[in-house]
């Protein structure tokens, strides 16, 4: 069997070949390769959207709400009118059953949980956080623990209020709390921490009972440490047997520390990811806090859309079906991306990668210092991925290794063609390496 056949069958080791065989592999690869550049395609791949097909799906809220119907709350207000600071009864009813928390722990915001996160962030620089002794713009440095590979848009808002990021190591049950532990007890600086807890963003990582449990009873030197708890995908199943995450605010209930979590949440890719509704959820005495400010801020979120997301959804029963379908659209494309890549990388020891039960990435790993070139050479045929480094703070991967996929937006054809390029940068770029590596 010649070493381009053992290739093709994914039962090749590069490591182990000599120069002449690396070398005789690359040609027959970048013949592939050109062909792919040869078509001129254009793939994006850069940002975990939904497809047109799943938008579909919430088109019968378009005429949830009618105009021969009532728009009055089960509290008799007019949800056409000002008030309902932090969101009509229903919609903290039901959202407040997903998060697992009381109605009173709950607010309902606009369209995008990111915009309250950022909105937190800006509050505690001017005014400080509920238990803090002063407003964090006013200390002389605010820190952040950053479980990296993690959420780029996480990152960017500490760039943007000056927030020194600390990347703390990810394990497959989450983040490295010995490192963690040491951070917050050592160093009053540390203000938070960012988490994806369930399904994390690229690692598709769901947080073990014991890491909640450390997080949420760890001793803090800052009086106000805040676990920033991005709940993004806690009904976004890939499987029928879905992970489990610990309830975090239960967990610092118990743990003594009620007012350590706040937790966010979104429909943003459960309905409509331009239209949908945002949720912050945390102690009473954390809302309260905030409830005071908004009342500055704001005369009132957007109550019709809130009341049309109640009465399409209805219950909890209503959304799990409704994410079933979801699951039933981009299950396929994990798949097809899991399939590429055990074909194209399997058994070559040049490339790892996740197989999330959830949530809307899988992070592949190349051979140290490869990522940046895979990226920039998939670039070249078309395919356009998240920028290499984008998953740590700054945007430095300090082993240059770690690239987001994200499969849901194109169709499956497209899909196929650019995971197909991505193996073949993968393959090319790590021959090189090797090649380097012999001298």
């Amino acid at each position: 069997m010649s070493i381009w056949e053992a290739d093709r069958m994914g039962a090749i080791n590069y490591s182990a070949l000599s120069s002449a065989e690396l070398n005789g592999l690359y040609l027959e690869l970048q013949g592939r390769f050109d062909e792919y550049k040869n078509r001129k395609l254009s793939l994006d791949m850069s940002r975990g959207k939904p497809c047109s097909e799943q938008l579909d799906l919430s088109l019968g809220m378009l005429d949830a709400i009618g105009s021969n119907d009532s728009l009055k709350t089960k509290d008799g207000s007019d949800s056409r009118n000002y008030g309902g600071l932090d969101g009509i009864a229903e919609a903290k009813e039901l959202f407040a059953k997903i998060l697992e928390v009381s109605m009173n722990e709950i607010i309902i915001g606009g369209n995008s949980s990111l915009a309250l996160m950022h909105d937190t962030i800006s509050r505690a620089m001017v005014h400080g956080l509920y238990s803090s002794k002063a407003p964090w713009g006013k200390l002389p440095v605010v820190k952040f623990l950053c479980p990296s590979p993690g959420y780029d848009r996480h990152f960017a808002i500490c760039e943007l209020f000056g927030i020194e990021m600390i990347p703390v190591e990810m394990l497959p049950d989450g983040p490295n709390m010995d490192q963690v532990e040491r951070f917050v007890r050592e160093d009053a600086g540390v203000r938070g921490i960012w988490c994806v807890p369930k399904y994390s963003n690229p690692d598709g990582i769901t947080y073990s009972d014991e890491v909640v449990d450390r997080l949420a009873s760890m001793e803090t030197k800052a009086e106000d440490f805040t676990i920033f708890w991005d709940d993004a995908y806690t009904v976004h199943h890939l499987t029928d047997n879905p992970d489990r995450l610990k309830n975090m605010l239960a967990a610092c209930k118990a743990a003594g520390n009620p007012d350590r979590v706040l937790i966010f949440s979104s429909t943003s890719k459960i309905s409509f990811s331009g239209s949908g509704i945002s949720v912050m959820a945390g102690s009473e005495n954390n809302l309260n806090y905030f409830r005071k400010q908004l009342a500055v801020q704001s005369i009132g979120p957007d109550k019709i859309n809130q009341l049309r997301h109640v009465r399409f959804f209805k219950d909890t029963d209503h959304i799990k079906a409704h994410m079933e379908k979801h699951a039933a659209i981009i299950k396929p494309k994990f798949d097809t991306v899991f399939s590429i890549l055990e074909a194209g990388l399997s058994g070559r020891q040049i490339a790892e990668w996740n197989k999330p039960n959830g949530g809307y990435f899988i992070s592949l790993n190349t051979l140290d210092g490869c990522a940046r070139e895979v990226v920039s050479m998939a670039s070249e045929a078309g395919v356009t991925l998240t920028k290499a480094g984008a998953t740590f703070p700054y945007g430095k991967d300090p082993r240059n290794r770690n690239i987001r996929i994200a499969p849901t937006f194109p169709t499956p054809a497209e899909l196929k063609t650019a995971i197909e390029i991505l193996c073949l940068c993968v393959q090319l770029v790590s021959i090189r390496k090797l090649l380097a590596d012999k001298g």
